[in-house]
């Protein structure tokens, strides 16, 4: 049976890549089949085949050891670097859920962990009626909330898990990233997060510092 995790975030810019990334590693070095899966990514760039790439993709294929087709790694390519909705409007595309729906469960064929990462934050609109709160509970699986630690961070972080909750998903646990190196309240943050949140801080990832997950499963 896969192992599967939808990494998404408080908001955008906070460290979902890197986190995935990182948890697609992880699972490596347990010695099982891992590939990342970014379903829409926005800000690529053509190579110099002249396909579109993108950073994130890259870094998530990068860290895999299973090559699947990119258009199951990643059905939806946008150019301009902005909300997935807004870039497929300007390309004439329509997001569909079904079609990342079944990208993912071939790629659940294909190795025994899939990590899925999100796009911006939980509510971040897809098309104009659905968002990517919409896609985790249409693949419902486990959850990791990456939480960017800045100033706000505990009100984003709650009302995150409470919406997660509120549509029936578990959230197998959270990250601690540290965002702002100015920060002076690092470790009231984290305690104040700890104290609220009842899934496991499964990592604490200091300034420009290293993820180290304490889990093996959900």
């Amino acid at each position: 049976m896969t192992q599967s995790y939808f990494v998404i975030g408080t908001d955008t810019n906070v460290g979902k890549t890197y986190v995935a990334s990182r948890l697609v590693q992880h699972f490596v070095r347990l010695g099982l089949t891992v590939i990342g899966m970014k379903p829409i990514a926005s800000g690529c760039e053509p190579s110099e085949q002249g396909e579109l790439q993108n950073e994130d993709v890259i870094a998530l294929s990068n860290a895999s050891n299973v090559i699947a087709p990119k258009s199951l790694v990643n059905p939806y390519q946008f150019v301009p670097a902005i909300a997935p909705h807004i870039a497929a409007e300007q390309a004439a595309i329509v997001i569909s859920l079904d079609t990342i729906a079944h990208a993912y469960q071939q790629l659940t064929t294909l190795a025994e962990v899939v990590v899925v990462e999100g796009a911006g934050g939980f509510f971040v609109p897809l098309n104009q009626t659905q968002t990517l709160a919409d896609l985790a509970v249409q693949i419902n699986i486990p959850i990791i909330l990456v939480v960017g630690i800045r100033l706000g961070c505990i009100n984003h972080a709650l009302l995150t898990v409470e919406a997660i909750k509120a549509r029936g998903l578990t959230l197998a646990g959270w990250v601690a990233n540290e965002i702002d190196p100015n920060s002076r309240t690092f470790a009231e943050n984290l305690t104040s997060l700890q104290q609220r949140i009842a899934a496991p801080c499964l990592s604490v990832v200091r300034w420009q510092g290293e993820a180290a997950f304490n889990f093996t499963s959900a």
